[in-house]
């Protein structure tokens, strides 16, 4: 409950009496393939938030008008939380998460949920279902915070009704292995103006053809270039893209159609204080090829929740594969992840206040 001064008091639970625990294979996980064990609901109505709770996972019922299913007013937030070396729990950056998620909902004109309740909620939920949270070096248990539009209603019109939702559950690395991409200059992920920023899901509905015809050619993603004049990369996938060029770290600068990445901005802090010359500009298409042909180009990789770096080792460009030296311990991409993954885990001092310990 949001008291009036805007603090959650005290959620309550519910505890399963049947865990699934039993049924993970944490040798072998798949993203997205498990769920723990409890999720926080809560409702928005009549202009105000809910009670939150804490409930055994379980699906929904939804009546066949509801706004979401029919206007796209959803949106979600991808976190983790780690496994410190000392068995605490670290949920990374919630701050950063919120403010992001605050923004994506606030573009999509829902209902956003208190930042004490978002907190408080994620906090709890970690607690209750700590054991979920994998042991593994990679791993991760994944957080899923998301609203959608619940008002049963087909007209086209702004919603009065949400729910917000956190679920959980533990998860592998994705893109383990260096990926190849293809530079796509036909279809687009977002336009100037659009919601290219916010993460809703017709974003990701959005790239599943493009993606879908560039895997039929052998390719893991695609690099996403402008919808103006595709000459500029925007993103990697669902991931901010990043390369280094020459002794620079590069990556296109933040805007209404690329993702404000959290990952992407803890790197960017870290291969600052590790020395490296970091740099937020546009990259061109025809940057890129100039940089292979003239042997600049070392490094180009994603960077995301899910895969943290994804290591690319073939771009596409223009009817041309262009291939990437092999990385090695020494590469940017390897010191940037593993310094974040020692910050993360409890090994090394997190000077930047990131992690939030449970």
């Amino acid at each position: 409950m949001i008291s009036s001064n805007g603090i959650t008091t005290a959620i309550p639970a519910r505890i399963t009496s049947h865990s699934k625990i039993h049924e993970v294979d944490f040798d072998n996980l798949e993203f997205g393939k498990y769920v723990s064990d409890h999720m926080l609901l809560c409702d928005y109505a009549n202009g105000e938030w809910q009670v939150p709770q804490i409930v055994p996972y379980a699906n929904l019922s939804l009546n066949p008008s509801t706004l979401a299913l029919h206007y796209g007013q959803t949106v979600f937030e991808g976190m983790k939380a780690i496994r410190q070396h000392d068995g605490r729990i670290n949920i990374f950056r919630i701050e950063k998460h919120y403010d992001r998620f605050a923004r994506s909902l606030e573009r999509m004109c829902m209902a956003v949920p208190p930042k004490e309740m978002f907190t408080e909620g994620l906090i709890k939920l970690v607690g209750i279902d700590r054991a979920w949270v994998p042991k593994k070096p990679g791993t991760a248990l994944y957080l899923r915070p998301f609203v959608y539009a619940s008002e049963a209603r087909f007209g086209v019109k702004i919603s009065d009704q949400y729910r917000f939702i956190i679920f959980t559950g533990p998860v592998a690395e994705t893109f383990a292995r260096p990926i190849k991409v293809k530079v796509e200059t036909n279809y687009v992920r977002a336009a100037k103006g659009g919601t290219g920023f916010a993460k809703c899901g017709g974003n990701y509905g959005g790239a599943f053809y493009p993606a879908k015809l560039a895997k039929e050619e052998g390719y893991d993603q695609v690099l996403w270039t402008d919808a103006r004049e595709n000459k500029y990369i925007e993103e990697s996938g669902m991931m901010n893209a990043m390369f280094v060029i020459g002794d620079k770290l590069v990556t296109p600068p933040l805007s209404d159609s690329i993702l404000d990445g959290i990952t992407r901005d803890s790197l960017l802090a870290i291969a600052s204080n590790l020395g490296y010359q970091a740099e937020e500009r546009q990259v061109s298409v025809d940057e890129l090829e100039k940089a292979f042909r003239t042997n600049s180009i070392t490094e180009a990789f994603g960077a995301g929740t899910a895969a943290v770096v994804a290591p690319i080792q073939t771009i596409h460009i223009n009817g041309i594969d262009y291939h990437l030296p092999e990385y090695s311990h020494e590469s940017l991409l390897n010191r940037v992840k593993q310094k974040l993954e020692r910050i993360r885990t409890g090994r090394e001092e997190d000077v930047y206040g990131w992690n939030y310990v449970v």
